[in-house]
């Protein structure tokens, strides 16, 4: 017995609406589970965002404390070189010169060492192996004698030995070392050769030199700007590294003469 046509129609019109009650309810569900999906990573984002917020808060105050811990190291290297200088008026502010004049040049090489504080370190420190050289000897107007020289030329070691047990000066204890090595290799006290030298050791070696003949010394005058240009010019190769001199001669007069003047040297 066969329905009748208006039976068979309600029955495929209830399928139909089945159908579609339970499409309409799965996409309720997916819209739900969406909406949890969409929670959670909104939760995660602000837990997020809140531990980055924390890290921020962290390596600020770690910024903060290692700033803190660095104007500490330079107070106390600062002390030590001023208590070095002290011992002679002559030199006065030497050490703060080199060092600027030593930055300036590594500067304007693109060396990374203008941006190593140990090794402005060094260059403060470079004559800290003066205090076991006897007063006679270090204030001496005359030509020293063999003797006296060779005690003289025992101050880098001496100066490395005193800061070696000092680990934050790093590098720094290299350039107390090697600061009177020459490029030609008759330098000391190690008679390294060319590149063998630390390139902070090369750097200082031009700037020592360069106020070393543009400040006044028991023994003479100082020299002219343009007259140490052309000295330190003229042992590019045999004293010092090439490309060191090269970066010095290309520093304008103004900059060294303004480096001068802030650390209290007109001469």
């Amino acid at each position: 017995m066969h329905d009748a046509p208006g039976t068979q129609c309600h029955r495929l019109s209830n399928r139909v609406m089945t159908r579609g009650d339970t499409q309409e309810a799965r996409v309720a569900e997916l819209e739900a589970e969406l909406a949890r999906v969409r929670a959670g990573a909104e939760a995660q984002s602000r837990q997020l965002e809140r531990y980055a917020a924390d890290l921020r808060e962290t390596f600020k105050a770690e910024r903060v404390q290692r700033a803190r811990l660095q104007d500490s190291y330079m107070a106390t290297v600062r002390a030590l070189s001023n208590a070095v200088e002290a011992r002679d008026a002559y030199t006065g502010k030497h050490a703060e010169r080199v060092a600027a004049y030593g930055l300036a040049i590594a500067r304007t090489m693109g060396s990374r060492l203008a941006e190593d504080p140990t090794i402005e370190f060094g260059f403060l420190l470079h004559d800290v192996g003066k205090v076991a050289v006897p007063d006679a000897i270090l204030y001496k107007p005359a030509a020293l004698t063999d003797e006296e020289r060779a005690l003289m030329s025992r101050h880098p070691v001496i100066g490395a030995q005193i800061l070696r047990g000092i680990e934050f000066l790093g590098e720094a204890k290299a350039v107390v070392r090697h600061h009177h090595e020459r490029w030609d290799g008759a330098g000391y006290p190690d008679g390294l050769v060319a590149d063998e030298i630390p390139l902070a050791a090369r750097v200082f070696a031009v700037a020592d030199t360069l106020d070393a003949l543009t400040t006044d010394r028991p023994y003479r005058d100082a020299c002219s700007l343009i007259y140490a240009r052309e000295v330190i010019n003229a042992a590019s190769g045999s004293q010092f590294d090439p490309v060191v001199v090269h970066a010095f001669l290309s520093i304008p007069n103004d900059v060294l003469d303004r480096i001068r003047l802030e650390t209290g040297t007109t001469s």
